[in-house]
């Protein structure tokens, strides 16, 4: 098999290790996808566990490597991370850009069905399938010990990625995921678009009904803040909850006062979840 040709785009030495930024040609997406990768210093030695890192609305492949707090941890802990971007760009499909909860920037981490998303929009199948693929032949990672966890529309995507593909991935966790998007206005527009308009083909996609029928093997980690300006319309914590209790599904879902969407408040629980992870992912865990 050829090894997937990457352009970097920028490499830079961070906390002893090094942060670098890529672009491939995508099979999958059939355009150019970019992604960012931490090497901490113990890459030098041999390979490490892995840990996906899927942003939400109008975020990037940059996006969290700035902003998170989570180099330093991971440096500390021994995994590498792995953030792509949250869709395609450029593809000047019609709408992709009119919207800032839609197209470019929004991929929402699904498969779509219907035109003129089909073809492009495929980031499930990007995230799941190719992007480790690439990794795995370019950057020393250990492909069985993953980790997957997001932010928003990418806390969506990991739960619902996880929850998919049990034997894919060993721990995940989410800030202030959607958690019901069959039912909130983000969801509704963006399923609706990419999916069509039959609601059944929506379910698939969804965190809270996907639990409800098949729960993840292992525990979940969830921090939510209550002061986060998009809680009572567009993320539903709670519809996540009553599916944990109606399927058994090991869940820690947590609430914190002042707490709101941004950054500020992912950086305030970054180490919590960077061990979560290193502890799931570790050599001690069969």
């Amino acid at each position: 098999m050829r090894r997937p040709v990457l352009t970097v785009r920028g490499e830079q030495q961070c906390f002893g290790g090094t942060i670098g930024f890529y672009a491939h040609t995508s099979a999958e997406i059939g355009a150019e996808m970019r992604f960012s990768v931490y090497r901490p210093p113990q890459a030098q030695a041999g390979p490490l566990p892995v840990l996906y890192y899927l942003a939400g609305l109008t975020c990037n492949e940059e996006t969290f490597m700035i902003k998170a707090g989570a180099l330093r941890l991971a440096a500390e802990l021994g995994l590498i991370l792995v953030a792509p971007d949250t869709s395609p760009r450029g593809l000047n499909i019609p709408g992709e850009d009119d919207d800032w909860d839609f197209g470019t920037g929004a991929g929402f981490y699904l498969d779509a069905l219907a035109e003129p998303w089909a073809r492009n929009y495929r980031m499930y199948s990007y995230v799941v399938n190719e992007l480790p693929s690439v990794v795995a032949a370019n950057f020393p990672v250990k492909a069985d010990r993953a980790g997957i966890f997001g932010h928003s529309m990418g806390g969506h995507g990991a739960l619902t990625i996880a929850l998919k593909n049990p034997d894919r991935y060993r721990s995940v966790s989410a800030f202030a995921p959607i958690s019901n998007p069959v039912a909130v206005p983000w969801g509704e527009k963006a399923f609706g678009n990419y999916l069509g308009p039959d609601r059944a083909l929506w379910a698939v996609w969804d965190a809270s009904l996907l639990m409800r029928g098949r729960p993840f093997p292992g525990d979940m980690l969830v921090d939510q803040g209550l002061a986060d300006q998009f809680l009572e319309k567009q993320l539903h914590p709670e519809a996540l909850e009553a599916a944990a209790q109606a399927s058994g599904q090991s869940l820690t879902l947590r609430r914190h006062a002042g707490y709101d969407h941004s950054y500020w408040f992912i950086q305030s629980f970054m180490t919590d979840h960077m061990r979560w992870h290193a502890e799931r992912l570790s050599e001690a865990r069969i």
